[in-house]
């Protein structure tokens, strides 16, 4: 029985006039991106940023849509994830193996990897997508950024929707300059002594984290608040104790401790719900490509099947990851071609074909169901990075044996590489399912979006080896030969190689990792107890994540949590349009992520133009005190008046029109907020 098409048929979609854009967003992206994940070691989801630009630029052409607009940016976030690439290809010239980036090897590596990740990603969008209920925030962000932009028109809950993102993003962006004018402090941090240790408390003023919060909502909120505890609560104080130099101030102490001993506890309780998000989402999976191949036969028996369920081919998708596996082969060769492992690598080379093959798909399964759960901007792709590294340098150390010191030092490089292949697939499968879950939303054609992901994947493969070379010509890394004073800290590089070298060298402290797998066995216990007792869960992932992360990151997420939860227990106490003022708090969140996320990208043109983070500064250091003290003041002013301006908004445009038009001329005493 034939399905009748979605009336999205008649819309343009995969047009050239997209792909130009969107190729010319990601040159910012990718940039800004690379920049600032070397700088700081984070960087920022461009789905939303590229799907405002979009819109303001496509809607002066004629015959534009809302699927083409999802399209650009689709284009855009695929080449600026695969920038997390970052995260380990340096390594490689941290440990002096490479003294730069050969153009096209740096290319093959990132596409070869990125172009696995969106064929993995394919099957994984029926299981993890369409019949999940993941909530997908920065997905659903964008979604909704397309289709209010979309629809926007004389009707008051379409201007009201409209001027809800627009109040976020300025409230957000206006925040974000203000902070880098260092008039405000964007964070606020102490230590705090513990017998002979200590902890650390630190939160990021950042409205994006609000709105990540709010998106996500209580219960992963809640999670990684437990993750925070547990690991600034209660490990950091433990594993601190009488550690450090004599003369070592006490915050360098806490913080070395957390970043070399409770980050890879963090990482060992990923790990363990990793393998168990991997276990429960193998049916799914299954589920999912059997799907994907009922399409194809569908389609081939002359069957039409609704354009927003045609993926690319199931044939192809298969014949496509087991062709890549032949220049994945090459280039390993390559890599160990005249160093003293050539003649005796054959054995490696055949293991990390199948790694990759193997490790390539469960990455892509775990980081698409993370990016689901907490969104890609603050999935902790490092720590899936720390876990492929450990797995790869284990195999390798296993299947090559005994090794001098010159062939170790060849085998971490190695593993470097090797790891690098993956690291593509985990990064690019972080965000595609963030921008197939907007495609659902907005009625694209899967298909389409796959192919765009493709191009997006090649064009980030272009534009990322000269932008690492740039930096690493002009600023150097930290740990890197030859490396300065304003050497860029590239931390995931230098951890991953850190890792790689106590693998191979028999110096890594597996009982943290051990540590961490105990912790989150015993969350996944307490998480199918909750569930079977039909109470509050507990997803271990996010308390892995609450445990990894920095407190900046994770303290901030479950305040905007709550102020989602009752923010929407208002609407639903208030009455009337109960869904259309939820729809609302969902824009404001938008809001605050895209005005935040825009600043970015124009901040970091601006540092990398001038080579000074602080560029824009009017004040000196001596004001660091007062502006952490109208920070904290100024952030929870400006969100307590943005979410009672919202409710008020809301509940004027969810009523009879003529008391919208009310409420838009600035009379906001003819409707009651509160119902």
């Amino acid at each position: 029985m034939a399905i009748t098409p979605t009336a999205t048929t008649s819309l343009r979609e995969l047009t050239l006039r997209g792909v130009i854009l969107g190729g010319v967003i990601t040159l910012v992206f990718t940039a800004a991106n690379v920049y600032l994940g070397l700088k700081v070691g984070l960087t920022f989801a461009t789905a939303i940023p590229a799907a405002v630009i979009s819109m303001s630029i496509l809607r002066y052409f004629a015959n534009h849509s809302v699927v083409e607009n999802n399209i650009v940016q689709t284009i855009a976030s695929a080449a600026g994830t695969l920038s997390a690439i970052i995260f380990v290809i340096p390594g490689l010239v941290i440990i002096g193996w490479w003294t730069g980036f050969p153009y096209w090897i740096t290319v093959a590596v990132c596409a070869i990897g990125g172009i696995l990740g969106v064929m993995y990603s394919i099957p994984l969008r029926r299981a993890l997508v369409t019949g999940s209920d993941l909530p997908y925030p920065e997905g659903v962000a964008a979604a909704e950024v397309l289709k209010v932009g979309d629809s926007a028109g004389g009707a008051a809950e379409n201007k009201a929707g409209l001027r809800t993102i627009v109040i976020g993003s300025i409230a957000s962006a206006g925040f974000a300059l203000l902070t880098k004018l260092k008039v405000l402090s964007d964070s606020i941090a102490t230590t705090i002594k513990v017998g002979a240790g200590g902890t650390l408390f630190s939160a990021g003023l950042s409205m994006s984290l609000i709105g990540i919060g709010h998106l996500v909502g209580v219960t992963v909120g809640v999670a990684m608040l437990v993750g925070l505890v547990i690991s600034y609560g209660v490990l950091l104080p433990i594993e601190s104790q009488n550690q450090g130099e004599a003369g070592e101030s006490l915050s360098d102490v806490v913080s070395s401790v957390f970043a070399n001993d409770v980050r890879l506890i963090g990482a060992g309780a990923i790990a363990i719900a990793a393998i168990w998000t991997l276990i429960k989402v193998m049916g799914p999976i299954a589920s999912g490509i059997k799907g994907s191949l009922a399409s194809s036969r569908s389609r081939r028996e002359g069957v039409t099947v609704d354009i927003t369920e045609r993926d690319i081919p199931f044939n192809i998708v298969g014949g496509s990851i087991l062709v890549l596996l032949i220049p994945i082969g090459l280039l390993l060769w390559d890599f160990v071609h005249g160093t003293v492992l050539d003649g005796s690598a054959a054995g490696i080379i055949a293991v990390s074909v199948v790694f990759v093959f193997v490790i390539g798909l469960a990455v892509a399964a775990v980081c698409g169901y993370m990016a689901g759960l907490i969104g890609s901007s603050n999935s902790p792709i490092s720590g899936v990075g720390i876990l492929v590294v450990l797995i790869a340098a284990l195999l390798i150390k296993a299947t090559f044996g005994g090794a001098d010191s010159a062939q170790t030092d060849a085998l971490i490089a190695y593993t470097l590489f090797t790891a690098a292949v993956v690291f593509g697939v985990a990064t690019i499968s972080n965000d595609n399912l963030q921008d197939l879950k907007t495609g659902q939303l907005v009625g694209a054609t899967p298909w389409k979006q796959q192919v765009a992901l493709v191009i997006g994947v090649l064009f980030g493969s272009a534009i990322i080896p000269p932008i690492l070379g740039l930096m690493y010509d002009v600023f150097g890394f930290v740990g890197a030969p030859g490396a300065g004073p304003d050497a860029l800290a590239a931390p995931q590089a230098g951890l991953l190689s850190t890792l790689a070298k106590g693998v191979l060298g028999a110096d890594l402290n597996w009982a943290l990792i051990g540590l961490g797998a105990l912790i989150g066995a015993i969350v996944i216990l307490i998480d199918e107890l909750l569930g079977r007792a039909g109470k509050f869960r507990l997803p271990p992932l996010a308390v892995g994540m609450g445990m990894y992360l920095p407190m900046s990151v994770t303290l901030i997420i479950p305040v905007g949590a709550f102020l989602g939860h009752f923010y929407n227990r208002w609407a639903e106490r208030s009455g009337g349009a109960v869904e259309h003022k939820k729809r609302m708090g969902v824009l404001l969140a938008t809001g605050l992520i895209v005005g935040e996320a825009l600043f970015g990208v124009v901040f970091a043109g601006i540092v990398a133009a001038t080579g000074d983070d602080s560029v824009l500064a009017i004040v000196g250091d001596g004001f660091e005190t007062w502006a952490q003290i109208l920070g904290v003041i100024v952030f929870a002013g400006v969100v307590a008046l943005l979410y009672d301006r919202i409710a008020k908004l809301a509940a004027a445009s969810g009523v009879v029109p003529e008391k919208a038009a009310a409420f838009d001329a600035g009379d906001t005493t003819k409707t009651d907020p509160k119902g």
